[in-house]
């Protein structure tokens, strides 16, 4: 259903972003955002459904131009007959997006998972090899890393400084062992590799399913 209502992204218009069942719905203004969602709760009524209003926020992200800032609060929006919260900050897919549009709560999420999943008690008298394995399963595995383009040079290095710290005490270093030669010891890439490595999977990935969507547009698909 065409509404007319959304944000222009590159020579895209967008007012919905949809996988399973997370919905972000995207609009330039409040009014515009409630007519999003008077709409989308009228089609989720005629198929039985419902939003849950509980697992659902309202986040504002204000102009970077102070000069073009025309409101600092908006009345609550409504999804049916219940009211939605505003929040600076919301989860989709994984990822933190924040009002700010800065990625320092995101990266301050993957430091946490990375401590949270350290695997010393369990594995600690596993050969190397196998350790090895573990590592690059359950700490390599950074879920959006290539997205993070706005953020403190602080958080970043607090991040290189955690992943180095978690290599240390997994295999045993000691604290004031070289990182370089650790890493080459261990065959591990250091921080830095895996941050430009995931960055250039993600353009690569990025290019192939843009030519993609060109190739079905003008093939009429």
């Amino acid at each position: 259903m065409y509404v007319g209502v959304g944000c222009k992204v590159t020579d895209h218009f967008i007012n919905i972003l949809a996988y399973a069942y997370d919905i972000v719905l995207i609009a330039p203004s409040w009014r515009a955002l409630q007519q999003l969602l008077n709409v989308l709760q009228d089609k989720a009524t005629a198929i039985n459904m419902e939003c849950n209003v509980k697992k659902t926020v309202a986040v504002v992200f204000p102009p970077k131009s102070r000069a073009r800032v025309i409101a600092t609060e908006f009345p609550r929006l409504k999804a049916g007959d219940s009211y939605i919260s505003y929040a600076s900050q919301f989860k989709y897919l994984g990822h933190i997006v924040s009002c700010d549009m800065t990625d320092d709560d995101d990266i301050e999420r993957e430091i946490k998972y990375m401590f949270i999943h350290m695997l010393i008690r369990k594995f600690i008298k596993c050969s190397v090899a196998v350790k090895t394995k573990l590592f690059k399963s359950f700490f390599l595995c950074f879920y959006d890393i290539a997205l993070w383009k706005s953020f403190k040079v602080g958080t970043m290095n607090k991040f290189r400084s955690c992943y180095n710290k978690c290599v240390k005490l997994f295999f045993g270093y000691r604290r004031a062992d070289s990182v370089t030669t650790m890493l080459r010891e261990l065959a591990l890439p250091t921080f830095d590799t895996i941050l430009f490595n995931s960055k250039q999977r993600y353009i690569r990935c990025r290019h192939k399913c843009l030519t993609l969507y060109y190739l079905t547009v003008s093939n009429g698909i």
